[in-house]
C-alpha cells in the first residue's frame, strides 16, 4: 500500500512539473520576440549550448524543437495519468520499483527543449523560462582558457566565455551557456549590468588574465 502512495506522489509531482514546464515554455516562446540580444544571425551563432555545443536557435512556436517539447509534454502527461490509475488499482509496480523510477525520470528529461538564452527589456529567458531581473542574483563570466573545466570539450568552446546566471530559488540542471567571442560577451555584460544585475568573480578573472600575460 505504501508503495502505491509513493508512486502516486511521484506521479503527481511529475504532472505538476510537466504542466509548469509547458506554461513556462509557452511564455518564453511568446516573449522571445522582444529580445534585444541575440537578434542577428551572428549573435545567435555565437551562443553555444551544452552539452552538444550546438549554436543556439530561435525559440518560436513554429520551430521543430518547440513542437516536439509541446506535444511530448502532452503525451507524457497522458502516460502519467494512466500510470496513476495503474498504481491505484493494481500491484504491478511492487516488483519493478527501481526500473520504473529510472524510466519515469528518463521520459521527463526526454521532452526538454534545447537550452537557450535571451535578454529582454525587463528580464531574461534562460532554459526556456522567463526570469525578471529582480530574480537574478548575479552573473559570472569566465574565459575558457587552458585548465578551465570546459577547455578541450569542443574547438569552438576553447577561448570562448562561460556565462553563468545565479537565479534565486532555481536549481537548473544546466545553468550556463558559452559565448564564443569577446564582442558579444561584452554586449551581454553591458545589458545585464545596465539592468541592475551584479557581476561576480571579477577579481578571479583579473588574476587569471594577469597570470597568462
Amino acid at each position: 500500500m505504501w508503495l502505491d502512495l509513493v508512486f502516486i506522489g511521484i506521479f503527481l509531482a511529475g504532472v505538476y512539473y510537466l504542466v509548469r514546464y509547458r506554461l513556462n515554455l509557452k511564455m518564453a516562446a511568446e516573449l522571445s520576440t522582444q529580445a534585444v540580444f541575440p537578434r542577428s544571425k551572428e549573435e545567435f551563432s555565437s551562443i553555444l549550448v551544452p552539452a552538444e555545443w550546438k549554436e543556439m536557435t530561435s525559440l518560436t512556436k513554429e520551430t521543430k524543437s518547440y513542437r516536439l517539447a509541446h506535444w511530448g509534454t502532452m503525451i507524457v502527461l497522458g502516460l502519467l495519468i494512466v500510470l496513476i490509475g495503474i498504481a491505484m488499482f493494481t500491484d504491478w509496480f511492487d516488483a519493478s520499483l527501481f526500473s520504473f523510477t529510472y524510466f519515469f525520470f528518463l521520459i521527463l528529461n526526454s521532452i526538454r527543449h534545447p537550452n537557450n538564452f535571451f535578454i529582454l527589456p525587463r528580464g531574461v529567458i534562460f532554459q526556456s523560462r522567463y526570469y525578471r531581473y529582480e530574480q537574478i542574483k548575479s552573473f559570472k563570466v569566465e574565459e575558457i582558457i587552458r585548465w578551465h573545466e570546459l577547455y578541450g570539450l569542443n574547438d569552438r568552446v576553447n577561448f570562448g566565455f562561460k556565462l553563468t546566471l545565479n537565479v534565486k530559488r532555481s536549481f537548473p540542471v544546466v545553468h550556463f551557456v558559452v559565448i564564443e567571442d569577446e564582442e558579444n560577451v561584452k554586449k551581454v555584460i553591458t545589458l545585464l549590468e545596465k539592468n541592475g544585475v551584479q557581476r561576480v568573480g571579477m577579481a578571479e578573472a583579473e588574476k587569471v588574465a594577469s597570470n597568462n600575460k
